[in-house]
């Protein structure tokens, strides 16, 4: 019987792509099914894997309704005003706010990087202490950043960076000195000074390996923000997953990680289009 469907220069083609793809995916689901409708059978009250009804109904109401804590709205508002005023909605915007800022401040790592990769006496005064200092956990700090900043955004904010940046920072030093040394050569002959080489040649060059080092590091940043949002925070996608724990509310926490996930896998893929349309010319080695 030949297996060739499993050597090194196998091609896939559509059909099999699609299904390929898709099968763990189902088989996942498939065994959530199988095993809730057995703990239901026999547990009708169980409240550890709920079914589909009950995650939908869960979501429905934390997508149209405030958050138990809140006041309810008064007279008859609208389906997008119910939205917007909605557990869920407000929930997203608080992370999605602390995130992007953690992203914007993540650009002075690149530069950093950029310069310690360049310039010899940038790299000699700061490599030692980003080496040391991207091995100290960034969660043992948690306790030190909440006396030092409090309980509000900057805390949460500062334990992404601390907790991100030095991985960018080397991660992009890596980059700069894998550009080839004959490039910037034949750059300072045709008469360029030392920062149009790093920023119009080695930085144009790196900036697309930097992007993916930043989409790949999404999930790192994401793991610091929960880590923030369920130990102080009073809103958050974390906040509200640390909350329902507490009441067993499996039937919303489940929808909220699967709305944390495809939030992230749009970000990701976002990234990666931006990538495409910013340097159409590179490719993955």
């Amino acid at each position: 019987m030949s297996l060739g469907f499993l050597l090194i220069h196998a091609k896939p083609g559509r059909t099999w792509t699609l299904v390929l793809s898709w099968t763990l995916f189902a088989a996942g689901i498939g065994a959530y099914f199988y095993v809730s409708h057995a703990r239901h059978r026999d547990n009708p009250e169980d409240r550890v894997m709920p079914t589909v009804a009950q995650m939908a109904r869960g979501m429905f109401d934390a997508a149209l309704h405030p958050a138990e804590d809140e006041e309810p709205q008064t007279g008859t508002p609208s389906l997008v005003h119910r939205f917007l005023s909605s557990m869920l909605w407000k929930d997203t915007v608080a992370t999605s706010r602390r995130f992007f800022l953690s992203m914007l401040l993540l650009i002075p790592a690149v530069i950093l990087g950029l310069h310690m990769g360049l310039f010899p006496y940038v790299c000699v005064f700061f490599s030692r202490f980003i080496l040391f200092f991207d091995k100290i956990v960034a969660l043992s700090l948690l306790p030190i950043l909440f006396i030092a900043f409090g309980i509000d955004e900057l805390a949460k904010v500062m334990l992404i960076v601390i907790g991100v940046t030095p991985t960018i920072i080397l991660d992009t030093v890596n980059l700069v000195r894998a550009v080839p040394a004959e490039q910037t050569v034949r750059a300072f002959t045709l008469g360029a000074g030392d920062f149009d080489v790093a920023y119009r040649v080695v930085l144009k060059q790196i900036m697309p390996r930097v992007l993916n080092s930043i989409r790949l590091n999404l999930k790192a940043v994401m793991l610091f923000l929960f880590a923030g949002e369920m130990i102080a925070s009073t809103d958050g996608l974390a906040y509200r997953i640390a909350l329902l724990r507490r009441h067993m509310g499996m039937d919303v926490i489940i929808p909220y990680v699967l709305w944390v996930a495809l939030l992230l896998f749009l970000v990701d893929l976002a990234m990666r289009m931006a990538n495409r349309w910013l340097h159409p010319w590179f490719r993955e080695s």
